[in-house]
């Protein structure tokens, strides 16, 4: 009885977090069940990932801009424009894929350093540069086409957007044994990497889950790992945009997680002054976050356009607003500071159950936009409703249960009276962005 009241006092404190994984479960299985089963087959699951896929490589980079305490409007209009500049270099100029992709990216690249030069050093607002942005990439793309679409693209490209792994099994096989081995090998290595993390936790005395509910949770994401491996290998296998998308989430998380940079983006989107007292280059920082959104906009770009083995001049339009919008209900804060890769994937899937289970049901792109526009003002309603209930220090339902957590170094000096001296600044405290979900 006390580890089930310990399980759901730690639940509720992690509210928040949980949350959207919830949403997504009942979304699924609602849509499930109104459209008689046709949201899980596996054909179906499958146009999902491929159908998705540009919008949640650009989710990756708008949380992490997000976190900064910045917004980027222009993504949309950079994938449409790399999109354009792919088809003038690969069907104009006739270069080949290998070549055109890298200088696509590098393109992008230069986008974003664009963008990032007058907002990091020159000091105009990210709304507005990329408001900007948004405007002037939309004329260069219609500019670039000349108000006509360019197709069509080579297989070795399209592969990049629609393509699948090799079947090793030469098609003899009721499953795609090359997905089957993927699957469990992930499955086992998220299974190892969260028993570790867990052991690590625990050998330095710091906050940890309880064993009930840390069960319950690595099984859960264990049979859904295995549930999503068999969807993928009863169609056609692994689609080749899946294998790009988990590397950028493993690599994005482990940055964000780990590394220097990581936490200096945490720390800027907490409390800007107080990371350049602390001495964070909190410029070249924020240069580097949109430049690397520069990046994952043209990859954005080269996946759409590759699926759609055309590069036409609406491409991209509105991949901005999905975008922003996984990141905000995969639980990333407004003001910043706050927010995962993990979770703007599932808040990217939410949104992407819901286009796919709409359609499937008929209904019309103005009560779609209606449905997800309620959705999103109440992932945010909510995510303020909890914080100001919790009064910055736990869910009010997670007191009940008396779940206690120890304040890391980063709130308690957050605590203490201000003073003039950098070595009193709070936020240069924050080594881990799980500390920075507890502000």
């Amino acid at each position: 009885m006390s580890a089930l009241r310990e399980s759901l006092g730690f639940l509720a404190s992690r509210l928040r977090q949980v949350g959207i994984f919830v949403a997504l479960i009942l979304i699924v299985i609602l849509f499930q069940v109104l459209t008689d089963g046709i949201l899980l087959q596996p054909q179906n699951v499958t146009n999902l990932v491929v159908q998705n896929s540009y919008i949640l490589i650009l989710a990756i980079g708008m949380v992490m801009v997000i976190i900064a305490g910045h917004i980027d409007l222009s993504v949309g209009s950079i994938a449409g424009f790399i999109g354009a500049v792919s088809g003038v270099m690969i069907v104009h100029w006739g270069w080949a894929w290998w070549i055109a992709i890298p200088a696509c990216l590098l393109v992008g690249a230069l986008v974003g350093a664009w963008q990032g030069y007058w907002i990091a050093y020159v000091g105009i607002p990210a709304f507005i540069v990329t408001l900007a942005g948004m405007l002037i990439f939309r004329g260069l793309t219609l500019i670039t086409l000349k108000n006509q679409q360019i197709t069509p693209f080579p297989d070795e490209l399209r592969a990049l957007g629609g393509g699948f792994l090799p079947d090793i099994s030469g098609g003899t096989s009721m499953l795609e044994w090359l997905t089957v081995i993927l699957g469990v090998g992930g499955t086992a290595a998220i299974l190892f990497q969260a028993i570790k993390e867990r052991r690590v936790r625990r050998r330095f005395n710091l906050e940890n889950e309880p064993m009930a509910w840390f069960a319950i949770k690595t099984a859960f994401i264990a049979l859904l790992m295995l549930s999503i491996t068999f969807l993928l290998a009863s169609y056609r296998g692994t689609p080749i945009v899946l294998i790009v998308l988990a590397v950028l989430v493993i690599a994005y998380s482990a940055l964000m997680s780990n590394s220097i940079f990581g936490r200096h983006t945490y720390a800027i989107g907490g409390n800007l002054h107080a990371a350049e007292l602390s001495g964070i280059k909190t410029k070249a920082v924020t240069f580097r976050l949109f430049v690397n959104m520069g990046v994952l906009a043209a990859l954005a770009g080269l996946v759409f356009t590759a699926r759609l083995n055309s590069a036409q001049p609406a491409g991209g339009t509105g991949f901005e607003l999905d975008s922003i919008a996984a990141a905000f209900i995969g639980g990333a804060a407004v003001q910043g500071g706050i927010g995962t890769v993990a979770g703007a994937m599932v808040g990217g899937l939410i949104m992407g159950v819901l286009n796919n289970g709409m359609s499937i049901l008929g209904l019309g792109t103005d009560y779609q936009q209606l449905i997800k526009g309620l959705v999103l003002l109440l992932a945010v309603g909510f995510d303020i409703f909890n914080k100001n209930r919790s009064g910055g220090s736990g869910s009010t339902i997670g007191k009940r249960f008396k779940w206690k957590t120890t304040p890391p170094a980063a709130v308690e000096k957050a605590q203490e009276p201000k003073s003039s001296s950098k070595a009193s600044v709070p936020v240069a405290s924050v080594s881990h962005p799980a500390q920075a979900e507890n502000h």
